[in-house]
């Protein structure tokens, strides 16, 4: 039997009209073997890189592979070089030169490494009713009851006076204790649920549990607290007053999983913005021999405003840019002013259990493809960039030009808040630039939720824009 012949408004919709609900379906078998695949690694690179230092030093044991060399600002590089520079630890930047004279501008990727988590306090550790606590303060925005009752572990550094650099990383191995946050029991929690949600814990509440036993010596008080930073001592070398010149954080213990009967999806601590970290560097090591010179950016601090050195409200991508211009006798302005950019970060996904927060014809879902955001910010598009309708239909066209399945999404409705990324800092610089990233389902929750499908469109995403 021949094939119905399509109506002409049948043919009229297919070509005038957008369908996101085709998206989910728009992928083969082979196409999403391939996405399964991509997100084996991907889970690795979570599990590995819970925290920002942890991610550049994942980050440049692959470069490294890969022949990059840490840059130098003298020397004047050529096509098919591959250069890296590491600040400070905590953020990096990453490229490959290319055939273009970089008065043509370059190619950017930026995203952040940095995450919601459970600091520590300069002086964290006490004893109360013979038990041992830290004190904490929390980093980003987090919903602080969902941090109570869950497996911790402790990643960071200290940072001892003789010079040396201790790094702690306790409680992801099974053979390693955890540490937790305690919350109310039902039976006694009648005060507590009259507080409003964002007070059902509070912040000097995030104490966390680490330690029961006495130092067996009873001619003492803090016992509990001595036997702590004993075993402390004796694992890491460090005394109490070491934690001044610490980052040690507390994240979830548990490692990186598929999600749902059909495993189509990932649950996670860390999505936010690893997931955009993740992609944007495996489609640049895909991509070492460009037409265009492009620059990959991992920033530190996205969470907390993107403040300090090692944040992209600093100057430490101009600087790169200037100098890795200035041997050629360029100046570091006339390569962003032409130069696009795609802010690779996360959106929030439309949730059918909160429906009331999304506007739905202007949101992004989970299997969707990834996700365009013309603008972040908040109200009337306050603290944002909104990116210029040329460089939107640039970006759409490469976009439908290499096969990649994507939807557009604003973070809610107009009035119900907002958020905002590190476009806004690119953007002063002068470069063309846009969101794009991976719908999250609880976005800064201790797992978030993310598709596979989503991440390799935007894993595609990336490598087309840098190849075209």
């Amino acid at each position: 039997m021949d094939k119905k012949e399509k109506s002409q408004a049948e043919l009229l919709k297919e070509k005038l009209l957008m369908n996101p609900e085709n998206s989910g379906i728009l992928m083969n078998d082979e196409q999403i073997g391939k996405a399964n695949a991509f997100c084996e690694d991907y889970k690795k690179f979570l599990d590995e890189a819970k925290t920002e230092r942890e991610a550049v030093k994942t980050t440049i044991a692959m470069l490294e592979k890969k022949g990059y060399k840490p840059f130098d600002a003298n020397v004047a590089y050529k096509a098919g070089d591959k250069v890296y520079l590491n600040n400070r630890g905590k953020a990096l930047i990453f490229a490959a030169l290319g055939k273009r004279s970089q008065t043509d501008g370059v190619k950017i990727l930026a995203s952040h490494i940095d995450s919601p988590r459970i600091d520590l306090k300069p002086r964290p550790l006490y004893e109360e009713a013979q038990l041992a606590m830290f004190k904490t303060h929390y980093y980003g925005g987090i919903r602080k009851y969902q941090w109570t009752a869950i497996p911790l572990a402790l990643h960071g550094v200290v940072c001892k006076k003789d010079g040396t650099t201790v790094e702690v990383c306790i409680g992801e191995a099974d053979d390693e204790p955890i540490f937790c946050i305690n919350d109310l029991l039902p039976h006694l929690a009648k005060d507590q649920n009259q507080r409003k949600l964002h007070e059902g814990i509070k912040g000097e509440e995030l104490n966390v549990l680490i330690g029961s036993m006495p130092f067996r010596d009873d001619k003492l008080s803090e016992k509990v607290k001595l036997n702590i930073i004993n075993i402390i001592h004796e694992k890491y070398d460090i005394i109490e007053k070491d934690f001044l010149s610490a980052e040690l954080a507390l994240v979830p213990a548990y490692k990186a999983r598929d999600l749902g009967f059909d495993r189509s999806m990932i649950g996670a601590y860390g999505h936010d913005d690893r997931v955009c970290a993740y992609t944007s560097l495996m489609a640049s090591l895909n991509v070492d021999q460009p037409e265009y010179t492009w620059v990959n950016i991992l920033a530190d601090k996205e969470e907390t405003g993107s403040d300090g050195n090692t944040g992209l409200s600093s100057r430490f991508l101009e600087y790169f840019i200037a100098d890795l211009a200035k041997p050629h006798g360029i100046e570091g302005r006339t390569v962003l002013m032409a130069s696009q950019c795609l802010s690779a970060d996360v959106n929030a996904a439309f949730d059918p259990s909160f429906p009331d927060v999304s506007e739905k014809r202007n949101t992004s879902y989970i299997s969707y493809g990834a996700c365009i955001t013309k603008y972040t910010g908040s109200g009337g598009k306050y603290s944002t960039n909104d990116a210029s309708a040329e460089f939107c239909a640039r970006v759409a066209k490469i976009l439908d030009e290499n096969g990649v399945i994507w939807q557009t999404g604003e973070l809610g409705k107009v009035d119900h808040g907002g958020g905002g990324t590190v476009a806004k800092f690119i953007s002063k610089l002068g470069a063309d630039v846009i969101d794009i990233g991976v719908p999250v389902l609880s976005m800064h929750a201790p797992m978030e939720v993310v598709s596979k499908t989503d991440v390799y469109n935007t894993f595609l995403a990336f490598e087309s824009f840098i190849k075209a």
